[in-house]
């Protein structure tokens, strides 16, 4: 199982910035999709979920968008508005549970991808 993320970059406050998690070797439509972030000297937290519905967490609703292409094994995270605040590295990650996923427990990690946002 691989998950491969992309899209990171440095952008400044109040840009828009979409990530993409590339999966392999795994029955992409059969699996809750998600994205977490670990600012320095944070610990890592939930961002968003997706399977048969959408959750997010409250410091990105209204400014983040979790969608998938079943088609292209592919989860994106569309981010609005981004804040100094969202600067973080951010992981996908896979589980047959979209509820193991925001608790924070899932099966499948990426390798990360770097969002720095200036003010």
């Amino acid at each position: 199982v691989q998950l491969v993320e992309s899209g990171g970059g440095l952008v400044r406050a109040g840009d828009s910035l979409r990530l993409s998690c590339a999966a392999s070797g795994l029955t992409f439509r059969r699996l809750a999709m998600g994205w977490f972030r670990q600012a320095p000297g944070k610990e890592r937290e939930f961002v968003a979920a997706q399977w048969d519905y959408a959750d997010y967490a409250d410091s990105v609703k209204g400014r983040f968008a979790i969608f998938r292409d079943n088609a292209k094994n592919t989860v994106y995270l569309q981010m609005n508005s981004l804040k100094p605040e969202d600067t973080a590295v951010y992981y996908c990650a896979a589980d047959s549970s979209i509820v193991d996923i925001t608790s924070g427990r899932p099966d499948y990690w990426g390798q990360g991808t770097q969002v720095t946002v200036s003010s």
